[in-house]
């Protein structure tokens, strides 16, 4: 069991093989306070709705699209629909965006109720399940409306990740592997040495990287819960290049956030060599071991198309874009100086 310590709001992450099974004997304690109402999108209830029978969920379509303004729409009229009450709980059943579109219509909804998450692919087990960011795509960008809104409690069932189809699996990979870039050059040197393993099937290496991913997740996030501070921006790491990657995408499949943050992270590597601050043999090690597990990071976009979107970026302050990059492998730092031209200059470069 990992908590997130955030005083009266601190709460517990399950991670067990089989979970799923005992879900209910978990969501009980809930139960007692009000009606627990499951969200989840229509592929993952056809292979898990069992696991919670007596309900009546509200379903979305799987994919990013359902972060939007609509599906949010839809989701809020369908809880108002089944006059929902702030002692009530949306249960998340589902990967990243059911996850944060849940998070996001509880933060809202009657000025606010509870939500329970249970994650069902590597992405949203070891990252966007913990620390309470939720929210939704728009027209200027990934993730520009939403708020902070932590969840009662995270069950995580790694065999959920059994049913996954390879690519999601991989792209979840890519969070796994942000810890180790940005903080443990132990767990990097782990990652180089199973991430094989992991993407195959062994369920010992997949447990050992969720409940490694989100207990360095937990402290960050327990240290610096609003990014306040710049210790929780450093789990952006990659991130400011993958979301202008996805918004040039329209935010389709064609590009899952997990794939963007596997090219976000190389670049990020690759511009920190270019600015003297990380050894180059870093920059091709990360390179290599993602390439290796099947990630293409190579970019096919205008650096100033690219850079158009990064100034709609949401921790754009005073103007100014702070980057996270890196001294090396285990190593990385917020930046609040780099020069946008030369970005762009540099993303040029590497289309």
């Amino acid at each position: 069991m990992i908590e997130v310590a955030l005083g009266e709001r601190s709460y517990r992450i399950l991670v067990q093989s089989g979970l799923l099974k005992t879900a209910g004997e978990h969501l009980a304690p809930f139960a007692r306070n009000g009606r627990l109402i499951m969200l989840s999108d229509e592929t993952v209830w056809g292979l898990y709705g069992e696991a919670f029978p007596a309900s009546d969920p509200i379903l979305v379509p799987p994919g990013e699209a359902s972060k939007s303004w609509a599906m949010l729409g839809h989701v809020i009229d369908r809880l108002l629909a089944m006059k929902i009450e702030r002692g009530d709980y949306l249960i998340a059943l589902g990967g990243g965006v059911v996850g944060d579109l849940a998070g996001f219509a509880a933060a809202i909804v009657k000025r606010g109720c509870g939500y329970v998450q249970i994650p069902t692919t590597l992405l949203a087990q070891a990252d966007s399940s913990v620390g309470g960011k939720t929210g939704i795509n728009v027209a200027a960008g990934k993730n520009l409306v939403g708020a902070f809104h932590q969840p009662a409690m995270v069950l995580i069932d790694p065999d959920t990740l059994g049913t996954l189809p390879a690519r999601h699996l991989r792209a979840g990979y890519a969070e796994v592997v942000k810890y180790g870039l940005i903080g443990d050059p132990d767990f990097f040197g782990w990652c180089e040495t199973n991430g094989a393993a992991l993407l195959a099937g062994v369920s010992e290496a997949r447990l050992h990287a969720i409940e490694t991913s989100v207990g360095a997740k937990a402290a960050i996030v327990a240290e610096d819960e609003r990014e306040r501070t710049g210790r929780r921006a450093l789990l952006n790491f990659g991130h400011t290049f993958a979301h202008a990657l996805e918004a040039e995408t329209g935010f389709s499949d064609r590009l899952l956030h997990g794939e963007a943050v596997a090219t976000g992270m190389v670049l990020a590597f690759h511009l920190s060599v270019e600015l003297g601050l990380c050894p180059p043999q870093d920059a091709v090690r990360v390179a290599n071991h993602l390439q290796e597990v099947g990630f293409d990071t190579s970019i096919q976009a205008d650096g100033a198309a690219l850079l158009a979107h990064m100034a709609n970026d949401k921790k754009v302050s005073e103007g100014r874009l702070p980057f996270v990059l890196t001294r090396g492998i285990g190593r990385a730092f917020v930046n609040h100086d780099v020069d946008l031209g030369e970005v762009a200059r540099f993303l040029d470069r590497q289309s």
